[in-house]
């Protein structure tokens, strides 16, 4: 087997696992996130989900916006790959400007997710992540990352409802049937699903008018298939967006460092 690179994305939620050969994603995987393991459990961790594939893994990139969990899975990483892995951040080079201020307040997530989209459509681009939270990312046509907005996600506010009220249960999402619900689950998910559409349709339009034009818009994260089926402005979703934004930047990185020594 050909030596591959091995992409983490560390969320509050979840961590996403890429295993890349070349540009073409091999295979995914996600777990969730833990606070309390140490660098050995995620070693063990890591070494179970690669299985053979592991003794392919020569190179290993991360963005993360858990500081803790980035560390241990950093420490396991370097473990199983045999090679410190480069951690991204917002010096990194995504063949962008970050206009926002400061940029070290950015997430790591975003940015990938803008250089990966840059990389596809070109700029002026905005991306919209259906994650813990909802992030929009705009990047302009002089490919300056002007920064978004953020809200709640669908599954942190379908937890709020259900923990803050007496009679509202947590609800599964998925598409609604129609936005006059008739139980109390079926408005639950209009509520959640055409309201998050809804909410995301009404913040591109005020984007366009702030940049004065249309730019492409690409979706992606975990409810993104949920939801993004009902926005006006969306032209694509890209599930794996952000491992290809942390394999293109670490890459990037990986090339750097090698000519400076």
């Amino acid at each position: 087997m050909r030596t591959m690179l091995l992409a983490l994305d560390i969320g509050n939620t979840n961590v996403t696992l890429g295993l890349f050969r070349g540009s073409r994603l091999v295979r995914s995987w996600r777990v969730s996130t833990d606070a309390r393991r140490t660098p050995d459990e995620h070693e063990a961790a890591l070494r179970a989900v690669l299985g053979r594939a592991a003794s392919t893994v020569r190179a290993c990139a991360i963005a993360s916006v858990v500081p803790a969990v980035e560390d241990a899975f950093a420490a396991a990483a370097a473990l199983v790959v045999r090679r410190r892995p480069v951690l991204i951040d917002s010096e990194s080079p995504f063949g962008f400007r970050i206009g926002y201020q400061p940029p070290s307040d950015v997430g790591a997530d975003r940015l990938v997710n803008a250089a990966a989209a840059m990389e596809r459509f070109g700029a002026p681009v905005i991306v919209v992540d259906f994650g813990t939270a909802v992030t929009l990312d705009v990047l302009d046509r002089h490919r300056v990352y002007l920064g978004g907005a953020i809200a709640p996600g669908l599954d942190l506010a379908a937890e709020a409802l259900a923990r803050r009220t007496a009679k509202l249960p947590r609800v599964a999402l998925h598409r609604p049937a129609e936005a006059i619900g008739r139980t109390t689950l079926e408005s639950l998910r209009s509520g959640l699903v055409f309201g998050a559409a809804a909410l995301v349709d009404g913040l591109l339009e005020r984007m366009f008018r702030e940049l004065g034009e249309r730019p492409p818009v690409v979706a992606t994260g975990g409810t993104a298939g949920i939801v993004a089926p009902h926005c006006r402005y969306i032209r694509e979703t890209i599930p794996d967006l952000t491992l290809e934004g942390i394999r293109l930047v670490g890459e990037r990185m990986m090339s750097a460092s090698r000519k400076r020594t």
